[in-house]
């Protein structure tokens, strides 16, 4: 009864050819972009790497091999873990979440101030100038900052001339090339969904909690945070899911021992010709993606229609 409520509503919003014409493009999108490419990556994960000639044949039926191999490795035996592929899968998921939590304590004031000072010119210049660098390729974007981040780099150039460390700094090899490299690319999709949900709080909350002495830290746990928590969720949710699943940004600025899950799952693809075993390792780290933003989710108390606003 309610489903049936919010799609009359909807029409009665959009109107019948209008709302018609929506409906479909969300369903093409839906069903033919999201749902069923994954349900083709799911049937292959499950099956052998075959020649094509005995495609179909008596040989191409179901298995748990390709899943097996991220445990096990080429042990068929199943003694020893495949502890290199595990060990990057586990290196991966951690630094994305460390990214997130980057983006979130590095947005979080810009957003504040930038929805808690809304309707004025500067604000405004500066979201433009926020969105001006992303109209250059990402790849563009983690070229550049290979050159800053390099040994004989902006970045490295300007700490020796101003003599705070003798030596210039292999930032790529230590990885913060790397995570400075996501944390940037990834930063507006942590920024706006939190400066959309802080510019709805009324400013007179904060002023009557001021007025009543709250401190800042205060205002911010008990008033601010609350409300922007929608906002948090959404950024986190989609900073998470593309930092886990970047190839450009480990591929261009990462250092020799920071193989990254995704560039595993490129290699089986592009590299070994394996689309099942490719399939099987994305398939892992999709279900694993996901798992853990329900879980964190859950945790905080946010569902799908706070993030969603």
């Amino acid at each position: 009864m309610k489903k049936k409520m919010i799609f009359s509503e909807f029409f009665r919003n959009n109107g019948i050819v209008m709302g018609s014409l929506l409906f479909g493009l969300v369903s093409f999108w839906l069903i033919f972009l999201v749902i069923l490419p994954q349900i083709s990556m799911l049937d292959f994960s499950f099956r052998y790497n075959l020649p094509p000639a005995e495609q179909g044949g008596p040989k191409d039926v179901y298995t748990l091999s390709n899943y097996e191999h991220l445990l096990y490795g080429s042990d068929s035996t199943h003694q020893t873990y495949n502890t290199v592929d595990l060990m990057v899968f586990v290196r991966t998921i951690i630094a994305a979440m460390f990214v997130t939590v980057f983006n979130i304590l590095l947005c979080y004031p810009m957003a504040y101030f930038l929805g808690q000072s809304r309707g004025s010119g500067f604000v405004r210049l500066l979201v433009v100038l926020l969105i001006i660098p992303y109209w250059i390729n990402e790849i563009l974007r983690a070229f550049a900052l290979k050159i800053i981040f390099g040994d004989s780099g902006l970045l490295n150039e300007v700490l020796m001339f101003l003599h705070l460390t003798p030596q210039p700094i292999d930032f790529i090899r230590a990885d913060i090339a790397l995570y400075a490299g996501l944390g940037y690319a990834y930063i507006l999709l942590m920024l706006f969904p939190m400066y959309n949900v802080i510019e709805s709080l009324d400013r007179n909350q904060i002023e009557a909690a001021r007025d009543m002495g709250a401190s800042w830290i205060r205002i911010h746990r008990r008033i601010v945070i609350p409300h922007a928590k929608p906002g948090i969720a959404s950024g986190s949710t989609m900073v998470f899911m593309l930092s886990a699943g970047a190839l450009a940004a480990p591929q261009i600025l990462g250092g020799p021992s920071s193989l990254w899950f995704t560039q595993l799952v490129y290699q089986w693809f592009n590299d070994s010709l394996n689309w099942q075993q490719g399939a099987a390792y994305a398939i892992v780290l999709l279900i694993s993606t996901i798992s853990i933003v329900l879980v964190m989710m859950k945790i905080f108390r946010v569902n799908m229609g706070d993030i969603g606003k």
